[in-house]
Protein backbone atom coordinates (compact mmCIF):
# COMPACT_ATOMS: atom_id res chain seq x y z
CA UNK A 1 0.00 0.00 0.00
CA UNK A 2 1.09 3.57 -0.66
CA UNK A 3 2.38 5.36 2.43
CA UNK A 4 2.47 9.09 3.09
CA UNK A 5 6.14 8.98 2.12
CA UNK A 6 5.35 7.20 -1.14
CA UNK A 7 2.42 9.50 -1.89
CA UNK A 8 4.66 12.51 -1.45
CA UNK A 9 7.18 10.98 -3.84
CA UNK A 10 4.48 10.21 -6.39
CA UNK A 11 3.20 13.77 -6.16
CA UNK A 12 6.69 15.09 -6.90
CA UNK A 13 7.04 12.85 -9.91
CA UNK A 14 3.68 14.06 -11.24
CA UNK A 15 0.86 11.55 -10.93
CA UNK A 16 -0.60 10.38 -14.21
CA UNK A 17 -3.85 12.19 -13.61
CA UNK A 18 -4.80 12.35 -17.24
CA UNK A 19 -5.53 8.64 -17.31
CA UNK A 20 -8.90 9.42 -15.75
CA UNK A 21 -11.48 6.78 -16.63
CA UNK A 22 -14.49 7.78 -18.64
CA UNK A 23 -18.16 7.69 -17.72
CA UNK A 24 -21.45 8.68 -19.30
CA UNK A 25 -21.58 12.15 -17.79
CA UNK A 26 -20.34 14.97 -20.00
CA UNK A 27 -17.72 16.19 -17.55
CA UNK A 28 -16.29 12.68 -17.16
CA UNK A 29 -15.93 11.80 -20.85
CA UNK A 30 -12.33 13.00 -21.04
CA UNK A 31 -10.17 10.58 -23.07
CA UNK A 32 -6.86 9.40 -21.61
CA UNK A 33 -4.37 12.28 -21.64
CA UNK A 34 -1.14 10.76 -20.40
CA UNK A 35 1.06 12.86 -18.15
CA UNK A 36 -0.15 16.42 -17.59
CA UNK A 37 2.38 19.02 -16.53
CA UNK A 38 2.99 22.77 -16.59
CA UNK A 39 3.48 22.99 -20.37
CA UNK A 40 0.22 21.18 -21.03
CA UNK A 41 -1.92 23.39 -18.80
CA UNK A 42 -0.28 26.54 -20.15
CA UNK A 43 -0.97 25.61 -23.76
CA UNK A 44 -4.31 23.79 -23.50
CA UNK A 45 -7.24 25.31 -21.63
CA UNK A 46 -8.85 21.86 -21.32
CA UNK A 47 -5.87 20.32 -19.52
CA UNK A 48 -6.75 21.80 -16.14
CA UNK A 49 -10.28 20.43 -16.46
CA UNK A 50 -8.81 17.01 -17.19
CA UNK A 51 -6.80 17.24 -13.99
CA UNK A 52 -9.94 17.96 -11.99
CA UNK A 53 -11.75 15.13 -13.75
CA UNK A 54 -8.98 12.87 -12.47
CA UNK A 55 -9.85 13.87 -8.89
CA UNK A 56 -13.54 13.07 -9.36
CA UNK A 57 -12.69 9.66 -10.75
CA UNK A 58 -10.69 8.65 -7.68
CA UNK A 59 -14.07 8.28 -5.97
CA UNK A 60 -14.72 5.09 -7.96
CA UNK A 61 -11.94 3.44 -5.94
CA UNK A 62 -13.44 0.43 -4.20
CA UNK A 63 -11.33 1.13 -1.12
CA UNK A 64 -12.64 4.67 -0.86
CA UNK A 65 -16.36 4.03 -1.38
CA UNK A 66 -16.72 0.29 -1.94
CA UNK A 67 -16.36 -2.84 0.17
CA UNK A 68 -13.93 -1.38 2.74
CA UNK A 69 -16.08 1.74 3.13
CA UNK A 70 -19.22 -0.33 3.77
CA UNK A 71 -17.40 -2.19 6.53
CA UNK A 72 -16.02 0.91 8.25
CA UNK A 73 -19.31 2.83 8.09
CA UNK A 74 -22.54 0.80 8.05
CA UNK A 75 -21.17 -2.39 9.62
CA UNK A 76 -19.24 -0.48 12.27
CA UNK A 77 -22.43 1.34 13.26
CA UNK A 78 -25.61 0.06 14.87
CA UNK A 79 -27.40 0.27 11.50
CA UNK A 80 -25.98 -3.04 10.30
CA UNK A 81 -24.45 -6.36 11.31
CA UNK A 82 -21.61 -7.98 9.40
CA UNK A 83 -23.94 -10.24 7.45
CA UNK A 84 -22.77 -12.79 4.87
CA UNK A 85 -21.90 -16.21 6.32
CA UNK A 86 -20.57 -16.46 9.85
CA UNK A 87 -17.00 -17.17 8.75
CA UNK A 88 -16.80 -14.82 5.77
CA UNK A 89 -14.87 -11.69 6.73
CA UNK A 90 -14.85 -12.61 10.41
CA UNK A 91 -11.30 -11.35 10.92
CA UNK A 92 -11.92 -8.04 9.16
CA UNK A 93 -15.55 -6.97 8.84
CA UNK A 94 -16.35 -8.97 11.95
CA UNK A 95 -13.95 -6.78 13.91
CA UNK A 96 -15.71 -3.65 12.64
CA UNK A 97 -19.04 -5.12 13.68
CA UNK A 98 -17.72 -5.94 17.15
CA UNK A 99 -15.90 -2.62 17.59
CA UNK A 100 -12.56 -4.36 18.06
CA UNK A 101 -10.53 -3.78 14.87
CA UNK A 102 -6.76 -3.93 15.05
CA UNK A 103 -4.21 -1.77 13.26
CA UNK A 104 -3.28 -4.72 11.07
CA UNK A 105 -6.68 -5.10 9.38
CA UNK A 106 -5.93 -4.51 5.72
CA UNK A 107 -9.25 -2.84 4.90
CA UNK A 108 -8.31 0.09 7.14
CA UNK A 109 -5.03 0.54 5.29
CA UNK A 110 -6.86 0.33 1.96
CA UNK A 111 -9.22 3.14 2.88
CA UNK A 112 -6.40 5.32 4.24
CA UNK A 113 -4.29 4.86 1.10
CA UNK A 114 -7.17 5.51 -1.31
CA UNK A 115 -7.91 8.85 0.35
CA UNK A 116 -4.29 9.96 0.21
CA UNK A 117 -4.04 8.96 -3.45
CA UNK A 118 -7.04 11.20 -4.09
CA UNK A 119 -5.52 14.03 -2.04
CA UNK A 120 -2.30 13.74 -4.04
CA UNK A 121 -4.29 14.16 -7.26
CA UNK A 122 -6.11 17.14 -5.80
CA UNK A 123 -2.87 18.78 -4.69
CA UNK A 124 -1.29 18.37 -8.09
CA UNK A 125 -4.32 19.78 -9.86
CA UNK A 126 -4.48 22.72 -7.46
CA UNK A 127 -0.79 23.43 -8.03
CA UNK A 128 -1.24 23.57 -11.81
CA UNK A 129 -4.64 25.26 -12.18
CA UNK A 130 -3.27 28.81 -11.56
CA UNK A 131 -1.01 28.35 -14.61
CA UNK A 132 -3.86 27.21 -16.86
CA UNK A 133 -4.59 28.84 -20.20
CA UNK A 134 -8.27 28.98 -19.14
CA UNK A 135 -9.83 32.32 -18.15
CA UNK A 136 -9.83 33.45 -14.52
CA UNK A 137 -13.47 32.54 -13.88
CA UNK A 138 -12.85 29.01 -15.11
CA UNK A 139 -9.67 28.73 -13.07
CA UNK A 140 -11.56 29.82 -9.94
CA UNK A 141 -14.27 27.25 -10.58
CA UNK A 142 -11.76 24.46 -11.15
CA UNK A 143 -9.89 25.41 -8.00
CA UNK A 144 -13.20 25.42 -6.15
CA UNK A 145 -13.96 21.90 -7.38
CA UNK A 146 -10.50 20.66 -6.41
CA UNK A 147 -10.71 22.21 -2.97
CA UNK A 148 -14.23 20.90 -2.39
CA UNK A 149 -13.09 17.37 -3.20
CA UNK A 150 -9.95 17.64 -1.08
CA UNK A 151 -12.07 18.89 1.82
CA UNK A 152 -14.39 15.91 1.42
CA UNK A 153 -11.44 13.48 1.50
CA UNK A 154 -10.00 15.09 4.62
CA UNK A 155 -13.42 15.20 6.27
CA UNK A 156 -13.66 11.45 5.86
CA UNK A 157 -10.14 10.92 7.19
CA UNK A 158 -10.56 13.12 10.26
CA UNK A 159 -13.79 11.36 11.17
CA UNK A 160 -12.25 7.91 10.74
CA UNK A 161 -8.87 8.58 12.34
CA UNK A 162 -8.79 11.98 14.09
CA UNK A 163 -5.72 14.08 13.33
CA UNK A 164 -3.94 12.83 10.20
CA UNK A 165 -0.97 13.99 8.11
CA UNK A 166 -1.97 17.25 6.44
CA UNK A 167 -0.49 17.50 2.95
CA UNK A 168 -1.76 20.65 1.28
CA UNK A 169 0.59 21.03 -1.67
CA UNK A 170 3.28 19.26 -3.67
CA UNK A 171 6.41 19.33 -1.48
CA UNK A 172 9.81 19.98 -3.07
CA UNK A 173 11.98 16.98 -3.88
CA UNK A 174 14.24 17.52 -0.89
CA UNK A 175 11.25 17.09 1.44
CA UNK A 176 10.32 13.59 0.27
CA UNK A 177 11.47 12.08 3.56
CA UNK A 178 10.52 15.02 5.76
CA UNK A 179 9.17 13.55 9.01
CA UNK A 180 6.91 16.58 9.40
CA UNK A 181 4.97 15.50 6.33
CA UNK A 182 4.42 12.04 7.77
CA UNK A 183 3.51 13.07 11.31
CA UNK A 184 -0.09 13.64 12.34
CA UNK A 185 -1.50 17.15 12.33
CA UNK A 186 -3.98 17.94 15.07
CA UNK A 187 -7.64 17.34 14.46
CA UNK A 188 -8.16 21.09 14.76
CA UNK A 189 -5.60 21.79 12.03
CA UNK A 190 -7.26 19.31 9.69
CA UNK A 191 -10.65 20.90 10.30
CA UNK A 192 -9.17 24.35 9.65
CA UNK A 193 -7.97 23.18 6.23
CA UNK A 194 -11.37 21.60 5.48
CA UNK A 195 -13.19 24.82 6.39
CA UNK A 196 -10.82 27.00 4.37
CA UNK A 197 -11.23 24.79 1.30
CA UNK A 198 -15.01 24.69 1.59
CA UNK A 199 -15.28 28.44 2.10
CA UNK A 200 -13.27 29.03 -1.07
CA UNK A 201 -15.44 26.50 -2.92
CA UNK A 202 -18.68 28.09 -1.71
CA UNK A 203 -17.48 31.47 -2.93
CA UNK A 204 -16.22 30.36 -6.34
CA UNK A 205 -18.42 27.47 -7.45
CA UNK A 206 -21.49 28.12 -9.62
CA UNK A 207 -25.05 27.20 -8.75
CA UNK A 208 -26.45 23.91 -10.01
CA UNK A 209 -28.11 25.36 -13.12
CA UNK A 210 -24.86 26.90 -14.33
CA UNK A 211 -22.61 23.85 -14.38
CA UNK A 212 -22.53 20.32 -15.73
CA UNK A 213 -24.50 17.59 -13.98
CA UNK A 214 -22.49 15.96 -11.24
CA UNK A 215 -19.95 18.71 -10.67
CA UNK A 216 -19.51 20.28 -7.27
CA UNK A 217 -21.72 23.35 -6.84
CA UNK A 218 -22.09 26.28 -4.49
CA UNK A 219 -24.85 24.45 -2.60
CA UNK A 220 -22.70 21.32 -2.31
CA UNK A 221 -19.89 23.33 -0.71
CA UNK A 222 -22.30 25.17 1.57
CA UNK A 223 -24.01 21.95 2.66
CA UNK A 224 -20.72 20.17 3.33
CA UNK A 225 -19.46 23.18 5.28
CA UNK A 226 -22.68 23.20 7.30
CA UNK A 227 -22.10 19.53 8.11
CA UNK A 228 -18.56 20.28 9.25
CA UNK A 229 -19.89 23.03 11.50
CA UNK A 230 -22.48 20.59 12.88
CA UNK A 231 -19.61 18.35 13.97
CA UNK A 232 -17.99 21.32 15.66
CA UNK A 233 -21.25 22.32 17.38
CA UNK A 234 -21.12 25.66 15.61
CA UNK A 235 -24.89 25.78 15.46
CA UNK A 236 -25.18 29.31 14.10
CA UNK A 237 -22.99 28.71 11.07
CA UNK A 238 -24.65 25.35 10.38
CA UNK A 239 -28.04 27.03 10.57
CA UNK A 240 -27.08 30.01 8.39
CA UNK A 241 -25.65 27.90 5.59
CA UNK A 242 -28.51 25.41 5.43
CA UNK A 243 -31.05 28.18 5.83
CA UNK A 244 -29.62 29.86 2.74
CA UNK A 245 -29.87 26.64 0.70
CA UNK A 246 -33.45 26.00 1.82
CA UNK A 247 -34.73 29.55 1.33
CA UNK A 248 -32.65 30.94 -1.52
CA UNK A 249 -32.64 27.99 -3.89
CA UNK A 250 -36.33 27.15 -3.94
CA UNK A 251 -37.04 25.54 -7.31
CA UNK A 252 -33.52 24.19 -7.60
CA UNK A 253 -33.73 21.68 -4.79
CA UNK A 254 -36.81 19.85 -3.56
CA UNK A 255 -37.58 16.55 -1.87
CA UNK A 256 -38.14 13.75 -4.33
CA UNK A 257 -41.80 12.77 -3.83
CA UNK A 258 -41.13 9.02 -3.66
CA UNK A 259 -38.46 8.24 -1.05
CA UNK A 260 -37.58 4.84 -2.57
CA UNK A 261 -36.67 6.46 -5.89
CA UNK A 262 -33.77 8.43 -4.41
CA UNK A 263 -31.42 5.43 -4.77
CA UNK A 264 -32.68 4.14 -8.11
CA UNK A 265 -31.39 5.22 -11.48
CA UNK A 266 -34.45 7.43 -11.92
CA UNK A 267 -33.37 9.36 -8.81
CA UNK A 268 -29.77 9.96 -9.85
CA UNK A 269 -28.98 13.69 -9.88
CA UNK A 270 -32.60 14.42 -9.01
CA UNK A 271 -34.05 17.59 -7.53
CA UNK A 272 -33.04 16.29 -4.10
CA UNK A 273 -29.44 15.60 -5.07
CA UNK A 274 -26.80 18.07 -3.92
CA UNK A 275 -23.70 15.97 -4.53
CA UNK A 276 -23.17 12.36 -5.53
CA UNK A 277 -20.40 10.21 -6.96
CA UNK A 278 -21.07 9.95 -10.68
CA UNK A 279 -21.00 6.57 -12.42
CA UNK A 280 -21.95 5.38 -15.89
CA UNK A 281 -21.25 3.10 -18.84
CA UNK A 282 -17.96 3.13 -20.73
CA UNK A 283 -16.10 0.79 -23.05
CA UNK A 284 -13.98 -0.70 -20.30
CA UNK A 285 -17.00 -1.12 -18.02
CA UNK A 286 -15.27 0.39 -15.01
CA UNK A 287 -16.97 3.76 -14.51
CA UNK A 288 -18.46 2.64 -11.22
CA UNK A 289 -17.60 2.08 -7.57
CA UNK A 290 -16.00 -1.33 -7.49
CA UNK A 291 -18.01 -3.94 -5.54
CA UNK A 292 -20.26 -1.37 -3.85
CA UNK A 293 -23.50 -2.98 -5.03
CA UNK A 294 -22.43 -6.60 -5.13
CA UNK A 295 -20.84 -6.70 -1.67
CA UNK A 296 -24.24 -5.81 -0.15
CA UNK A 297 -26.47 -7.88 -2.44
CA UNK A 298 -28.66 -10.80 -1.24
CA UNK A 299 -26.57 -13.94 -0.88
CA UNK A 300 -27.52 -17.58 -1.38
CA UNK A 301 -27.46 -19.81 1.66
CA UNK A 302 -29.15 -22.88 3.11
CA UNK A 303 -30.43 -25.05 0.29
CA UNK A 304 -29.36 -22.38 -2.22
CA UNK A 305 -30.60 -23.19 -5.74
CA UNK A 306 -30.52 -19.67 -7.23
CA UNK A 307 -28.07 -17.24 -8.82
CA UNK A 308 -27.61 -14.78 -5.98
CA UNK A 309 -27.03 -11.02 -6.12
CA UNK A 310 -23.93 -10.59 -4.03
CA UNK A 311 -21.86 -11.23 -0.94
CA UNK A 312 -24.54 -10.38 1.63
CA UNK A 313 -22.52 -8.00 3.81
CA UNK A 314 -24.06 -5.19 5.85
CA UNK A 315 -27.27 -6.80 7.09
CA UNK A 316 -29.65 -4.09 8.41
CA UNK A 317 -29.78 -4.62 12.16
CA UNK A 318 -32.68 -5.43 14.44
CA UNK A 319 -31.85 -2.17 16.21
CA UNK A 320 -32.54 -0.30 12.98
CA UNK A 321 -35.74 -2.24 12.31
CA UNK A 322 -36.97 -1.34 15.80
CA UNK A 323 -36.31 2.36 15.18
CA UNK A 324 -39.05 2.75 12.56
CA UNK A 325 -42.53 3.85 13.51
CA UNK A 326 -45.46 1.88 12.15
CA UNK A 327 -46.30 2.82 8.54
CA UNK A 328 -43.03 4.68 7.92
CA UNK A 329 -42.53 4.33 4.16
CA UNK A 330 -38.78 4.62 4.59
CA UNK A 331 -38.58 1.20 6.22
CA UNK A 332 -39.54 -0.79 3.12
CA UNK A 333 -37.43 1.50 0.93
CA UNK A 334 -34.33 0.93 3.06
CA UNK A 335 -34.48 -2.76 3.97
CA UNK A 336 -35.05 -5.83 1.82
CA UNK A 337 -36.94 -8.22 4.10
CA UNK A 338 -36.73 -11.86 3.03
CA UNK A 339 -40.24 -13.27 3.27
CA UNK A 340 -40.87 -16.85 4.41
CA UNK A 341 -41.68 -19.77 2.15
CA UNK A 342 -43.20 -20.18 -0.32
CA UNK A 343 -43.35 -16.71 -1.88
CA UNK A 344 -39.93 -15.25 -0.99
CA UNK A 345 -39.39 -11.58 -1.80
CA UNK A 346 -40.10 -9.82 -5.09
CA UNK A 347 -37.97 -6.70 -5.58
CA UNK A 348 -39.17 -3.51 -7.24
CA UNK A 349 -37.95 -4.65 -10.67
CA UNK A 350 -39.70 -8.03 -10.46
CA UNK A 351 -36.61 -10.03 -9.45
CA UNK A 352 -37.56 -12.76 -6.98
CA UNK A 353 -35.28 -13.57 -4.05
CA UNK A 354 -36.11 -17.08 -2.71
CA UNK A 355 -37.47 -17.55 0.78
CA UNK A 356 -35.36 -17.67 3.91
CA UNK A 357 -34.29 -21.30 3.52
CA UNK A 358 -32.29 -20.42 0.38
CA UNK A 359 -30.84 -17.08 1.53
CA UNK A 360 -27.93 -16.50 3.89
CA UNK A 361 -29.45 -13.54 5.78
CA UNK A 362 -32.93 -12.28 6.56
CA UNK A 363 -32.37 -8.63 5.62
CA UNK A 364 -30.36 -6.66 3.04
CA UNK A 365 -29.65 -3.03 2.14
CA UNK A 366 -32.23 -1.89 -0.42
CA UNK A 367 -30.49 1.46 -0.96
CA UNK A 368 -27.47 -0.38 -2.35
CA UNK A 369 -29.49 -2.44 -4.84
CA UNK A 370 -28.97 -1.81 -8.57
CA UNK A 371 -31.20 -3.74 -10.95
CA UNK A 372 -29.54 -5.99 -13.50
CA UNK A 373 -32.68 -5.85 -15.69
CA UNK A 374 -34.38 -2.47 -15.23
CA UNK A 375 -31.35 -0.18 -14.82
CA UNK A 376 -28.39 0.38 -17.10
CA UNK A 377 -25.25 -1.66 -16.71
CA UNK A 378 -22.64 -3.16 -19.00
CA UNK A 379 -22.77 -6.72 -17.74
CA UNK A 380 -20.05 -6.60 -15.10
CA UNK A 381 -21.77 -7.16 -11.76
CA UNK A 382 -18.67 -6.05 -9.85
CA UNK A 383 -18.92 -2.64 -11.54
CA UNK A 384 -22.62 -1.81 -11.45
CA UNK A 385 -23.00 1.93 -12.11
CA UNK A 386 -24.86 3.14 -9.04
CA UNK A 387 -24.28 6.75 -8.05
CA UNK A 388 -23.40 7.12 -4.37
CA UNK A 389 -25.44 9.90 -2.75
CA UNK A 390 -23.07 11.99 -0.64
CA UNK A 391 -25.33 14.96 0.18
CA UNK A 392 -29.02 15.51 -0.47
CA UNK A 393 -31.69 17.97 0.58
CA UNK A 394 -33.07 15.53 3.16
CA UNK A 395 -29.82 15.81 5.11
CA UNK A 396 -29.70 19.58 4.70
CA UNK A 397 -33.12 19.76 6.37
CA UNK A 398 -31.86 17.58 9.22
CA UNK A 399 -28.76 19.74 9.76
CA UNK A 400 -30.97 22.84 9.68
CA UNK A 401 -33.40 21.28 12.17
CA UNK A 402 -30.72 20.27 14.67
CA UNK A 403 -28.98 23.62 14.48
CA UNK A 404 -32.29 25.52 14.75
CA UNK A 405 -33.29 23.50 17.80
CA UNK A 406 -29.93 24.13 19.48
CA UNK A 407 -30.46 27.87 18.88
CA UNK A 408 -33.94 27.76 20.38
CA UNK A 409 -35.77 28.06 17.07
CA UNK A 410 -38.15 25.15 17.52
CA UNK A 411 -40.62 26.36 14.87
CA UNK A 412 -38.03 26.07 12.07
CA UNK A 413 -36.94 22.68 13.34
CA UNK A 414 -40.52 21.41 13.38
CA UNK A 415 -41.05 22.58 9.81
CA UNK A 416 -37.95 20.70 8.62
CA UNK A 417 -38.78 17.49 10.46
CA UNK A 418 -42.40 17.49 9.33
CA UNK A 419 -41.43 17.92 5.69
CA UNK A 420 -39.55 14.64 5.96
CA UNK A 421 -42.27 12.93 7.96
CA UNK A 422 -44.92 14.00 5.47
CA UNK A 423 -43.00 12.31 2.64
CA UNK A 424 -42.58 9.23 4.85
CA UNK A 425 -46.35 8.98 5.34
CA UNK A 426 -46.24 9.86 9.03
CA UNK A 427 -48.21 12.30 11.15
CA UNK A 428 -46.59 15.65 11.86
CA UNK A 429 -44.83 16.22 15.16
CA UNK A 430 -46.35 18.94 17.34
CA UNK A 431 -43.51 19.04 19.87
CA UNK A 432 -39.83 18.45 19.42
CA UNK A 433 -36.73 17.55 21.38
CA UNK A 434 -33.22 16.49 20.44
CA UNK A 435 -34.09 12.79 20.67
CA UNK A 436 -36.86 13.19 18.09
CA UNK A 437 -34.50 15.00 15.73
CA UNK A 438 -31.87 12.30 16.11
CA UNK A 439 -34.52 9.62 15.59
CA UNK A 440 -35.56 11.32 12.36
CA UNK A 441 -31.95 11.58 11.26
CA UNK A 442 -31.41 7.87 11.78
CA UNK A 443 -34.42 6.64 9.82
CA UNK A 444 -34.07 9.24 7.06
CA UNK A 445 -30.36 8.50 6.50
CA UNK A 446 -30.31 4.82 7.47
CA UNK A 447 -27.68 2.71 5.68
CA UNK A 448 -26.22 5.84 4.04
CA UNK A 449 -22.82 5.46 5.74
CA UNK A 450 -23.10 8.28 8.27
CA UNK A 451 -24.56 6.59 11.34
CA UNK A 452 -21.25 5.63 13.00
CA UNK A 453 -19.95 9.18 12.71
CA UNK A 454 -23.29 10.55 13.87
CA UNK A 455 -23.20 8.51 17.06
CA UNK A 456 -19.67 9.69 17.83
CA UNK A 457 -20.74 13.30 17.20
CA UNK A 458 -23.88 12.91 19.30
CA UNK A 459 -21.84 11.43 22.15
CA UNK A 460 -19.97 14.73 22.22
CA UNK A 461 -23.30 16.54 22.59
CA UNK A 462 -24.96 14.17 25.05
CA UNK A 463 -22.71 11.93 27.11
CA UNK A 464 -23.70 8.28 26.97
CA UNK A 465 -25.52 8.57 23.66
CA UNK A 466 -23.20 6.25 21.68
CA UNK A 467 -22.75 3.85 24.58
CA UNK A 468 -26.52 3.41 24.90
CA UNK A 469 -27.11 3.07 21.17
CA UNK A 470 -24.48 0.36 20.77
CA UNK A 471 -25.71 -1.41 23.90
CA UNK A 472 -29.19 -1.58 22.33
CA UNK A 473 -27.42 -3.11 19.32
CA UNK A 474 -25.74 -5.68 21.56
CA UNK A 475 -22.27 -4.11 21.31
CA UNK A 476 -19.94 -2.36 23.77
CA UNK A 477 -18.73 1.12 22.80
CA UNK A 478 -15.60 2.02 24.77
CA UNK A 479 -15.30 5.76 25.28
CA UNK A 480 -11.83 7.09 24.60
CA UNK A 481 -11.20 4.38 22.01
CA UNK A 482 -14.08 3.53 19.71
CA UNK A 483 -14.64 7.08 18.52
CA UNK A 484 -11.83 6.43 16.02
CA UNK A 485 -10.33 3.59 14.03
CA UNK A 486 -6.70 2.58 14.51
CA UNK A 487 -4.02 4.16 12.35
CA UNK A 488 -2.98 1.41 9.91
CA UNK A 489 0.08 -0.44 11.18
CA UNK A 490 1.49 -0.51 7.65
CA UNK A 491 1.50 3.29 7.56
CA UNK A 492 3.15 3.59 10.96
CA UNK A 493 5.92 1.25 9.83
CA UNK A 494 6.43 3.02 6.51
CA UNK A 495 6.62 6.39 8.28
CA UNK A 496 9.44 5.13 10.46
CA UNK A 497 7.32 5.67 13.53
CA UNK A 498 6.47 9.31 12.74
CA UNK A 499 2.80 8.37 12.73
CA UNK A 500 1.49 7.68 16.21
CA UNK A 501 -1.33 5.29 17.11
CA UNK A 502 -4.78 6.24 18.41
CA UNK A 503 -5.58 5.52 22.09
CA UNK A 504 -6.59 1.99 22.98
CA UNK A 505 -5.04 0.26 19.97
Amino acid sequence: MISIRQITRLSLLTLVLGTALTACNDFLTTPPQGQIGVAAVQSDAAAAQNLVTGIYNTMWDGSMHGFDYVGMTNIASDDADKGSSAADGANSFGTFDNLNPTAGVGNINNLWASHYRAIARANQALALIPQSAADQTTRNQLEGEGRFLRAYFYFNLVRFFGGVPLIESIPPVEDINNVALQARATKEAVYSRIIADLRFAATNLPVKAQTATGKATKAAAMAMLAKVYLYQKNWQQAYNLTDSIIKNQVGTYSLLPTYANIWREVGANSSESIFEVQTGINLSCDAAISLYVVCQGPRAGGKRGWADLGFGFGTPSQSLVNEYEANDLRRAATIIFINPSPQGTVLWDGYRVPSRDSVENERYNYKAYHSRTAERNCGNNDQLPKNLRIMRLGEVLLIHAEAAFALGNVADALTDINRLRNRAGLAAQTTLDREKIWHERRVELAMEHDRFFDLVRQEDVQSGRAVQAFAAHGKTFVKGKNELFPIPQTQIQLSGGALTQNPGY
